[in-house]
């Protein structure tokens, strides 16, 4: 055979691979062309769908609560606890010793100044000044023998029957008749006194409180406890609390007249009374850094009752054309305060503003909302920036479940 027709030993072993080689190419390549078709099969499907909801589904609208800021005239009131003060209190007690044979009051009465509470027995005080009475009219007939007595004896001694030593001697006893005379009119009068002391009678107007001492027990004027308790209550007297960071502006409306103070409830709901500032304390207690403050009110309907905690309410000032909103509106964050405003589109704007909370109910916006502009006071905790809304009526009540989520905030 021709040795230049057989192949030698490697080039047969290379020729025998080729067959094989080119097959798992081939395989690669396959796959390889495979994995990208469907690659790009699977891009196409995300692209189309993609494409698909950004052309069909809508923004979500947020159903909200919204009002328009007015402008009006603002009170500024500083608020403060407080606790009602009797104008008066005074303790009935009794000013002799001696049985109570009377009673004229009851119990929660209401008295006027001079009416008789009690009685004393006084038939000991008026002994006293009977003979008190006695005594001086004892003295004066005393007194009209030793002043005929010294006319007799001025005569005489002109006649030098008598001499001026006797005359000088009956004037002195004239004279220490006369000042016992005056000394009797005294013990009348601690007489009378005491009698009158007899008769217990209200000091001034107000009421009554409970009886401590009953019908026919003796009364002593040293005892610890009173007869009763008598309190004005008409006017009456609030005594409260501020910062002392609150006086400079409380001074500042006092130097321009009257201060109007309102009492209220303790649930801060019902007004009470109308009343005024009566006066600043004279200094300021260090301890808890407050200065104390008197209000006065007429109280004539009785609705402050002493001992009783209020609410008080300090009319500061007044702010003019002011621009007001809801306080629920105003939202704190970590820049201060803001609001949800809505444009003309209909869309949400977070807008921050300066705010100065007056009550409960209302907030001044100082800077950085107008007249008329919509604000959003219920939903805004699903609100984001550019959020479509749907305004819905202020006085319907909002869905539970949106009640919920702004709870939840």
């Amino acid at each position: 055979m021709d040795s230049r027709l057989e192949p030698t030993g490697a080039q047969g072993k290379l020729d025998g691979m080729l067959p094989r080689l080119t097959g798992r190419r081939f395989q690669l390549v396959y796959c390889a062309v495979a994995g990208l078709a469907v690659v790009a099969l699977v891009a196409g499907i995300m692209i189309w769908r993609h494409g698909k909801s950004t052309h069909t589904a809508a923004p979500p609208t947020v159903p909200v609560t919204a009002t328009e800021a007015t402008q009006r005239d603002v009170p500024i009131y500083y608020d403060a606890l407080g606790t009602v003060q009797a104008f008066n209190t005074v303790a009935i007690r009794a000013q002799v010793t001696g049985q109570i044979v009377s009673i004229d009051f009851r119990q929660g009465q209401e008295v006027r100044k001079g009416d008789v509470l009690a009685k004393i027995d006084p038939a000991p005080f008026k002994a006293n000044l009977d003979q008190a009475v006695a005594k001086k009219r004892e003295d004066q007939a005393q007194l009209v023998a030793a002043e005929k007595d010294l006319e007799r004896f001025t005569s005489l001694v002109k006649k030098n029957f008598e001499t001026q030593q006797n005359v000088d001697l009956q004037q002195a006893k004239v004279d220490q008749l006369k000042a016992t005379i005056e000394a009797d009119q005294a013990a009348i009068e601690a007489a009378q006194t005491q009698l009158d002391f007899a008769t217990i009678v209200a000091p001034i107007d107000g009421v009554v409180g409970f009886r401590q001492v009953d019908l026919g027990n003796i009364i002593h004027t040293g005892d610890i406890n009173p007869l009763t308790v008598l309190t004005q209550i008409k006017p009456c007297q609030a005594v409260f609390t501020l910062p002392q960071n609150d006086l400079g502006p409380v001074r500042e409306a006092m130097l321009h007249g009257a201060v109007s103070v309102l009492a209220f409830d303790q649930n801060d709901k019902e007004q009470l009374a109308e009343g005024r500032l009566l006066l600043i304390d004279n200094q300021i207690d260090q301890t808890t850094s407050t200065i104390r403050l008197k209000a006065e009110f007429p109280n004539e309907n009785e609705r402050l009752w002493p001992g009783e905690f209020i609410r008080i309410r300090i009319l500061i000032a007044t702010q003019r054309d002011a621009v007001t909103i809801p306080s629920v509106a105003v939202q704190r964050g970590p820049d201060g305060f803001y609001v949800w405003v809505i444009k003309p589109d209909n869309t949400a704007e977070q807008r921050p503003i300066d705010a100065q909370i007056v009550s409960e109910g209302a907030a001044i916006a100082l800077k950085g909302l107008n007249t008329g502009e919509r604000v959003v006071v219920n939903g805004q905790s699903r609100l984001d920036a550019g959020s479509h809304v749907d305004i819905r009526n202020q006085d319907a009540p909002p869905n539970p479940a949106e009640r919920q989520a702004d709870e939840s905030k």
